[in-house]
């Protein structure tokens, strides 16, 4: 048991609840996109049988074992034809942004039913130890990681939904730079993951944010059961 603690980032205990959450926050995202690209005309991923919630179909083992390592990881990125898009640019922004704000908006979703838990006194009335502290961890480790998907994703690097915003959004003449030096800006994206010094001013801040959105909204949901 030391050993599997040395190699993974995530304490032990705490292991079953971060699977549940990956499974879901992964599941739901590229779900998501999925779903908005065979809406707008692209059923490219609905063919590939992609637009599922099912973890199976979405899942990259290697990149689990990764998050679970390195604190990095991704899921199979759902593959998205834009040429089949009637507004290319917009339709592809909505596309690109629909995975990070699902992320967002099952982040606000597990506060409101802990807020929920917490203002109807059901956690109070748990007088299990080991059952409320598995709660506790569940929605603490489900909220800051949906709400640090949102935030992580939306980096304007790739391959993450922040660039593909960026290169939409983007005039001609600067998408088609964009796509010239993209495998640098790949490079300067897995600097910024592995570098210590570099994590340190980008992601370490983001998992600091996402922590404090989860507990500005719990505390605004708190309100609405005046607590």
């Amino acid at each position: 048991m030391d050993f599997l603690q040395s190699i993974i980032r995530i304490p032990l205990q705490q292991l079953p609840f971060f699977l549940i959450t990956i499974v879901i926050a992964f599941s739901v995202h590229e779900f998501s996109h999925a779903y908005f690209a065979n809406k707008f005309g692209d059923p490219t991923a609905r063919l590939l049988g992609r637009m599922t919630l099912n973890p199976a179909v979405h899942f990259d083992l290697f990149g689990i074992i990764l998050l679970l390592i390195a604190g990095f990881g991704w899921a199979r990125p759902v593959p998205v034809n834009r040429d089949n898009f009637r507004q290319p640019r917009l339709m592809g922004v909505i596309v690109s942004a629909a995975g990070p704000i699902s992320n967002f908006l099952l982040g606000i979703l597990g506060a409101l039913i802990y807020a929920v838990l917490l203002g109807t006194g059901v956690i109070d009335s748990v007088t299990n130890e080991q059952l409320l502290r598995a709660i506790v961890w569940f929605f603490g480790i489900f909220i800051q990681f949906n709400f640090f998907l949102f935030l992580f994703n939306l980096i304007p690097l790739p391959p993450l939904d922040g660039y593909r915003i960026l290169e939409d959004v983007a005039p001609r003449p600067v998408r088609g730079r964009m796509q010239q030096y993209e495998q640098w800006l790949s490079f300067a994206f897995l600097l910024i993951i592995f570098i210590p010094g570099l994590r340190a001013y980008t992601i370490t801040p983001m998992s600091n944010w996402s922590i404090q959105i989860g507990n500005d909204f719990l505390q605004l949901f708190l309100k609405l059961f005046g607590i």
